[in-house]
């Protein structure tokens, strides 16, 4: 039996505190899967393939109606959790098509960041360990945008003494003596997200030590490439 290599994998995508609930749209990618980001108004956090299946505009591109998202180009609407289409403004009273759906994925939000499955359609295959990536209370620092391939990424930081914890894509390390969570996006083939958190307070010189050693970092790992 043939084993699905995303079955397992849940991907740091988003800060959490980037999403508003029944507000805002954010551009997300993962393993090359473009994504839309989103909150319904009762919070729950949404992750769609980026692309309307009516005419496939970008998600991005349109807007958040309390419990829906509107595509920018004829306004369908489509419903959180399911991606069903459930209205289609130029024509009220034309019941929707039920067999138009949005392509979900499984989102959940932990340790201050949104993760998304690009095989579960819920959260309620998440992991425990996701809940671990960052320890309570730390602060995030940085997200570094690497033009590298994630594994190269992830050699890096173990050369540099960052180890693995429980959590997928989780490395817990030192840089310049301050202590970091780095959490690993594989983004796209040579794209890869690293998300910085720390357990200094934002504003303190150890902070800004830390940034100078994230610059550093990012571009150690880019020569190596």
């Amino acid at each position: 039996m043939t084993t699905n290599p995303h079955a397992a994998t849940w991907h740091p995508v988003a800060r959490s505190a980037d999403l508003r609930p029944g507000a805002n749209i954010v551009a997300g990618f993962a393993e090359g899967q473009e994504l839309a980001l989103w909150r319904s108004a009762d919070g729950a956090a949404q992750a769609w393939d980026n692309r309307c299946p009516h005419r496939s505009v970008r998600f991005t591109l349109g807007q958040v109606v309390e419990d829906r998202l509107s595509c920018a180009y004829h306004g369908w609407q489509y419903a959180a959790g399911n991606g069903q289409c459930v209205g289609i403004p130029a024509h009220p009273a034309m019941q929707a098509p039920r067999n138009v759906c949005a392509k979900v994925f499984g989102a959940v939000d932990a340790a201050g960041m949104l993760w998304v499955n690009l095989v579960a359609q819920d959260a309620s295959a998440a992991p425990p360990s996701l809940a671990g990536a960052v320890p309570a209370g730390w602060h995030f620092c940085r997200t570094l945008t690497l033009r590298a391939n994630a594994q190269d990424v992830r050699d890096a930081l173990a050369q540099y003494g960052f180890a693995a914890n429980a959590a997928p894509g989780a490395f817990r390390g030192a840089l310049e003596e301050v202590q970091t969570v780095a959490l690993v996006l594989d983004a796209q083939p040579q794209l890869t997200f690293v998300h910085l958190w720390t357990e200094v307070s934002p504003g303190s010189d150890a902070m800004k030590t830390l940034h100078t050693a994230a610059r550093n970092l990012r571009s150690a790992i880019e020569t190596q490439g």
